[in-house]
């Protein structure tokens, strides 16, 4: 049961021609004055159609309250569909939490893959979601938050209230109790340190924004954790690493992410081991409170059983000697494979396109991967594998305990410049350590590019696999290609479509 809700039968149905972008831009006909007294109607009327139809693909887009039992949902929540008239919706969970609901025990909202809009949009809002999840809040507070955007913090706030119901602590907040449950169901530490861990400056902070989110004490929500995540705490410690599963939505194709990471891994930060269907990713990271070595599993997991076509997860451990970074290192983890995009808007708008149909139909929710370190992929971007070992040997700082042939972090720019201040890479690497070129998640795309445009000589080409993977923009082309309008918005999406299919190096 979900808390009052009684389940009711499966009704496994689709929405013909509503995607989620269609929830995000709903489009109404007629006159002006009849759009602007019918657009919020029809807006929640669809989101209320996705809920009764349990459809998977919106999990995430946004979340729904039922005012008569108090609870917020996903909307492919399994429970009996709520009557219209006591339904509210949210584009975020912490604005359902803001409005005194707390989460499904059923669905598990918190878990759901994050909004593909915040990694696509290129405005403010967009970058102070994606910066929020990296935990700058927690790390530098909303006044950082607001000096990294160049904004101020009234006016992010003002922003950020206006378009996802919540502001940068209402959010963050959010964020850190869907750690804490997280740790309190996967891990055996003690509550206090799962306490500070997540995020939060007191255990009193903690206890009390358990019992608002999850409607228990972090006991019971320790003892109400699934059977799978009781069966993971009993070897989970602070030396085997935390078990995850990194969910996404929609099909998954892991086979060409593992196959890039492969092709791309640098000796001493990172690996793949196992045969082709079940290699294993391994790397170091580089966090703000310490180091941390993460393993991903290329076999996804299943689907969830809850509602069809729901997508399903990727195996992860994480091994990190600060507990805080837990967080960061999942949102970094989640950009490097591109787990929050939506692969129903990507495959209809590339689908269309005879080219691109049949590579389209043979790997359906093909990602745009990105990276776990911005300014290590724009050095490696510049020099190359071989020369990335180089330096990574040379300047690399090792790690306090190895782990087999993981045995370093990549060098931070500050320490390259110093190294090896002469040519476009030393350039490049001051450029960095100075804030002259930011490729933080808050960055601005344009102008992250002009910046680095401005090195002396980097290339337009470089830069533009920059701009793909270390910004993470979903619609980049290589200079002087030949890639149609029409592939827009997710041009990015469809050159690794030609690069799978062996395609793409004709072109160029």
């Amino acid at each position: 049961m979900s808390d009052f809700r009684q389940p009711g039968p499966p009704v496994w149905r689709r929405l013909d021609g509503v995607t989620p972008q269609t929830v995000q831009t709903v489009q109404t006909v007629g006159t002006t004055e009849y759009a602007d007294a019918h657009e919020d109607v029809r807006y929640e009327d669809v989101r209320y159609e996705a809920v009764r139809s349990r459809d998977a693909r919106f999990d995430g887009a946004f979340f729904f309250a039922v005012e008569t039992t108090g609870i917020y949902c996903r909307p492919s929540c399994p429970a009996v569909t709520p009557k219209r008239r006591n339904v509210r919706f949210f584009a975020t969970a912490a604005a359902a939490q803001g409005s005194g609901f707390r989460a499904c025990r059923r669905c598990r909202p918190d878990a759901v893959p994050g909004s593909a809009d915040w990694n696509v949009r290129a405005d403010v809002v967009g970058r102070a979601m994606r910066l929020i999840g990296d935990g700058v809040v927690d790390r530098e507070g909303v006044a950082g938050l607001a000096v990294r955007l160049g904004y101020s913090a009234r006016q992010v706030q003002r922003q950020l209230t206006a378009e996802v119901g919540a502001g940068p602590v209402a959010l963050a907040r959010a964020q850190r109790s869907h750690t804490a449950r997280v740790l309190l169901q996967t891990t055996g530490l003690p509550v206090t340190e799962i306490a500070f861990a997540s995020g939060f400056a007191s255990v009193r902070q903690f206890n009390d924004t358990i019992r608002a989110v999850y409607a228990a004490t972090p006991s019971e929500l320790r003892a109400a954790a699934p059977a799978r995540d009781r069966a993971a705490r009993r070897t989970a410690t602070p030396s085997a690493g935390v078990p995850l599963r990194l969910a996404h939505r929609g099909p998954y194709q892991p086979g060409p992410v593992f196959d890039l990471l492969q092709r791309e891994a640098v000796a001493g930060i990172e690996e793949v081991s196992g045969a082709t269907g079940r290699r294993v990713y391994r790397r170091t990271l580089r966090l703000p409170y310490g180091t941390g070595i993460v393993a991903v599993q290329e076999r996804p997991g299943g689907p969830d059983r809850r509602s069809a076509g729901s997508g399903g997860w990727l195996e992860a451990r994480l091994h990190l000697t600060d507990l805080r970074d837990l967080t960061t290192s999942v949102q970094r983890l989640r950009r490097l494979f591109d787990l929050d995009a939506d692969p129903y808007a990507v495959d209809e708008r590339l689908g269309a396109d005879p080219r691109l149909a049949p590579l389209v139909a043979a790997r359906p929710g093909l990602r745009s991967p990105g990276t776990a370190d911005p300014e290590e992929l724009a050095v490696r971007a510049l020099v190359g594998r071989a020369a990335a070992e180089r330096l990574v040997q040379r300047c690399g700082k090792a790690l306090d305990a190895p782990c087999g042939t993981l045995t370093h972090l990549f060098p931070e720019p500050a320490v390259l410049a110093e190294a090896a201040p002469d040519g476009t890479a030393g350039a490049l690497a001051a450029a960095l350590a100075d804030g002259a070129v930011r490729l933080d998640p808050g960055a601005d795309r344009d102008d992250a590019e002009r910046a680095l445009l401005a090195v002396p000589g980097l290339d337009a080409r470089t830069v533009a696999v920059v701009r793909t993977r270390a910004l993470g923009d979903p619609d980049v082309a290589p200079p002087g290609a030949a890639v149609p309008d029409t592939w827009r918005p997710w041009r990015s999406y469809a050159l690794n479509h030609l690069r799978a299919a062996g395609e793409w190096e004709n072109d160029r």
